[in-house]
């Protein structure tokens, strides 16, 4: 009871249905009561207006009176009986009930109708002076009058009964359609990605709900505002640094080439390495800045393989410093429809990632192929991995992994995961051997409505 009081006092849906049922189930108590007290009482009119018929045809035809005496008669039903008599034969009536005719009537009634009690039962009579000035006495039994009049009712209320129920599911329905929308609602705002801060479509929305939708896109610009401030101030102060940090590297190359002491030198190496990894960071951060930014850019066909050459080409020292196998696994080559930067930085983040944490000797394999009207990209290594409950956080900016002595920035998946987000790619993280829970296998699917292979296949 509790969990109910409290949703209802959450939800307004409920709370209409409930309200909406509440009055519905009232104004049917109300109608019903109403229809059973009218038709109660018209039945006891048209009793009542048989009372007269019946009166009416006796005088008409001038009928005469038989009272039996005790002969039964076949399929008389005593229930339904209407008894007429002469008013003046009540003064010799003989029996104590009404089953002997006549019934003691009092002589004094009036002409019209009366309920008289005779015998212990109660009668409703009609009093008529025929024609010939003969006073007759139409009666017929109170009780049986009052059952048929209630069964009358009681059938009154038929449609009430059925229809009751009817209506409240068609309420509940109508209630939930017109909810619907706000679910819909719901779940393309629920559906958008974080960079996805386009205004909702207000103008199929009830009139209620749309000054809520209208502030909701108010919020999004603030928040498309205040994103595009963020960052075009990490990619202004990118800017301003990359100078300096560009200019540090060409001192400390020049540095390195000058006749230093053993101290001097083994002093000088951790300054040039700090010195790289500072330069590396401001590139990845306007990196991220770009791979952020909403603008549109454009598309064209791309061999997947020349985007791995290109990218095999830049890191392959990196490869051979470590003495790493490195290449591409699949044979056959598939051209997709993307930016070439965008798919250039996506592939070049994931294989630089596998080659800072795949130890030495190692080996890592991209591969490309088609799957059911997309184009899957892999990039496997066999390094530690990644674990399951660290997956989900590696995407987040600056985040590296705990235990990893590597050296790194922490924002190349990073990249990825805002690549994969603006372009509608699906990015998923495995084990690349999943027995011995190693190796990091990343896959990325494109989605392709003209997946075709080139003309010619790359044989890399």
């Amino acid at each position: 009871m509790d969990g109910f009081k409290k949703r209802l006092s959450e939800s307004v849906q409920l709370r209409l249905s409930v309200t909406l049922s509440l009055a519905i189930l009232l104004v049917a108590l109300l109608a019903s009561v109403f229809a059973f007290v009218s038709a109660f009482e018209e039945a006891h009119e048209q009793q009542d207006a048989t009372l007269r018929q019946v009166a009416m045809l006796f005088d008409r035809q001038q009928m005469t009176l038989h009272y039996p005496q005790g002969q039964a008669i076949d399929d008389d039903d005593e229930d339904s009986r209407v008894i007429i008599q002469h008013l003046g034969d009540g003064r010799h009536a003989t029996g104590n009930n009404d089953e002997a005719l006549p019934l003691p009537f009092p002589t004094t009634l009036a002409d019209g109708l009366a309920t008289v009690e005779v015998a212990g039962e109660a009668f409703r009579v009609l009093v008529r002076t025929t024609a010939r000035g003969e006073r007759i006495a139409v009666a017929q039994e109170q009780d049986v009058r009052d059952k048929d009049a209630r069964e009358s009712a009681w059938r009154s209320l038929l449609p009430f009964l059925i229809l009751f129920p009817v209506l409240l599911l068609v309420v509940g329905d109508l209630v939930r359609k017109l909810f619907r929308p706000i679910g819909v609602l719901a779940a393309e705002i629920d559906q958008r990605a974080e960079q996805e801060l386009h205004p909702i479509d207000e103008q199929h929305l009830p009139t209620e709900v749309r000054p809520f939708v209208v502030a909701i896109n108010r919020l999004l610009a603030r928040v498309g505002q205040s994103m595009d401030s963020q960052r075009r101030f990490v990619a202004d102060a990118a800017h301003e640094l990359r100078s300096p940090m560009t200019a540090l590297s060409l001192q400390a190359e020049r540095l390195a080439d000058t006749d230093l002491s053993p101290v001097s030198r083994e002093r000088f190496l951790p300054l040039a390495r700090g010195i790289e990894r500072g330069r590396k960071l401001i590139d990845q951060l306007l990196a991220l800045a770009a791979a952020q930014s909403p603008s549109t850019r454009a598309q064209g066909p791309l061999s997947v393989h020349g985007v791995y050459r290109q990218v095999l080409e830049d890191l392959l020292p990196l490869a051979e410093c470590k003495q790493i196998d490195i290449g591409v696994e699949s044979i056959e080559d598939v051209q997709v429809v993307f930016n070439a930067l965008d798919l250039f930085t996506l592939v070049k983040n994931l294989v630089d990632n596998a080659i800072r944490y795949t130890p030495q000797g190692g080996r890592i394999d991209l591969s490309v192929e088609k799957v059911q009207g997309a184009v899957l990209l892999q990039v496997k290594d066999t390094g530690p991995g990644i674990a399951v409950e660290e997956q989900a956080r590696v995407f987040d900016a600056f985040y590296r992994s705990l235990g990893s002595d590597e050296a790194g920035s922490g924002l190349g998946l990073s990249i990825v995961r805002a690549i994969s987000e603006r372009t509608g790619c699906r990015v998923q993280l495995a084990f690349s051997d999943t027995l011995a829970q190693r190796g990091l296998c990343v896959s990325v699917w494109i989605a392709q409505s003209d997946v075709r292979y080139p003309d010619h296949h790359s044989g890399e």
